[in-house]
């Protein structure tokens, strides 16, 4: 079939096989083109590896630093008839060229959120891995089964406290417009942090440490976004926000369990980034947009694994770290710059409908956005008549 975007909203309900490999492929090739940390881990668990920031670590781990990898995502198959995930086909391209290089590497498909898939995670690195010396914790999800009651929690994307008007930019409309946001409830409030905070990562590094599956110096990282004033009424000071304080929290609970292992674990602050994740918030296509036009005029803008390859040398496998509030790592520092902030705000103030190419670099949001799902990747032929069908290799 010929595969072009299916967009709604802000999701795209398709994906193109041969534009996510080839897109997986450009990742590979940046990190294999940079320098690498001095230490490096060996054998790496990672909790949501098949898109964002969860495969940029495990391509930066794997074609970085040559570590044999386990990676748990929860992923659509495709059919004759219909195309998977963007996720599965991004899966199925790091699979292939980790065969090809000869590194080990192995995917389980299912609920992370589970205790099955835990148990059978845990399994897995029993029999081929030993022990595993890093975790990386990246899911996103709007909902989560608690794996012990069995109750189903929802996040909110929400304030807290008092409801709020902002600008925002509608991108099936691709225009700007105002939105009103009520406050968030304090059950949604709790839900987003049960869905969206540190217990399941807590719960997964309980879990593989009791199993005895956890090596000396055993590191563990979680992904947040904390942002500055102008996404703080919607994201950091919001139900997001408070979600990902959460995971400060379980920071040093795991910090205590693993302490008998000399063990680390770190809540990483990253840039803001087109993510399937990220694309949701109203606030933040038209913030991104306007960060993307400031950080490209000082040559600092960067993609997911730009800012992984950079956390994995400079801050995480580093002697010197950028160590911010709670103990987090900072890979940020580029964006929270009080001139990189005033600058977008400048554009925030003063973007409308008529001006948004002018000010912004709206064209390149969603240029990284349609690169989610394998569009608009230079090099491929989007009139091919090609097959959705794609085999995971090494699918526990």
């Amino acid at each position: 079939m010929v595969i072009k975007p299916k967009v709604r909203g802000f999701i795209c309900t398709n994906a193109h096989p041969v534009g996510c490999a080839q897109h997986v492929n450009e990742q590979i090739a940046y990190v294999q083109s940079q320098p690498q940390a001095d230490t490096k881990p060996k054998n790496v668990l990672v909790i949501g590896a098949s898109t964002g920031y969860g495969l940029a670590s495990r391509i930066t781990a794997t074609f970085g630093n040559g570590a044999s990898t386990l990676g748990v995502f929860f992923e659509k198959e495709p059919s004759e008839k219909r195309t998977g995930s963007a996720g599965w086909y991004n899966t199925a391209a790091f699979q292939k060229a980790a065969d090809e290089a000869g590194i080990y590497s192995k995917n389980i498909n299912g609920d992370a959120f589970s205790n099955e898939i835990k148990a059978q995670t845990i399994e897995t690195i029993k029999a081929d891995l030993g022990k595993i010396d890093l975790v990386v914790y990246s899911l996103a999800s709007p909902r989560r089964t608690d794996p012990n009651t069995g109750e189903v929690y929802s996040s909110a994307l929400k304030p807290i406290g008092s409801g709020f008007t902002t600008k925002s930019l509608n991108t099936s409309k691709r225009v700007i417009e105002e939105v009103a946001v009520e406050p968030a409830s304090e059950e949604e409030i709790a839900g987003t942090i049960k869905v969206m905070g540190g217990e399941d990562w807590e719960l997964w590094m309980n879990a593989l440490n009791e199993a005895g599956v956890l090596s000396d110096n055993v590191k563990t990282v979680a992904y947040t976004y904390i942002g500055k004033q102008l996404t703080w009424p919607l994201y950091g000071k919001a139900t997001i926000g408070r979600a990902k304080e959460d995971l400060d929290r379980a920071a040093t609970e795991i910090r205590k369990v693993t302490n008998h292992l000399n063990g680390e674990a770190f809540v990483t602050s990253l840039n803001a980034v087109v993510t399937q994740a990220s694309s949701a918030i109203p606030i933040m296509p038209l913030y991104i947009s306007s960060l993307f036009k400031v950080m490209k005029e000082d040559g600092t803008q960067e993609n997911p694994i730009h800012q992984i390859q950079g956390l994995f040398r400079d801050n995480l496998y580093s002697t010197e770290r950028s160590i911010g509030e709670h103990n987090r790592l900072m890979q940020n520092l580029k964006e929270l710059e009080d001139d990189v902030q005033d600058r977008v705000q400048t554009i925030w103030d003063s973007v409308d409908t008529d001006t948004i190419d002018e000010l912004t670099d709206y064209t390149g949001y969603n240029h990284e956005f349609l690169k989610l799902f394998g569009f608009e990747v230079d090099g491929v032929d989007y009139d091919a008549d090609v097959s959705p069908l794609a085999e995971i290799n090494n699918l526990v």
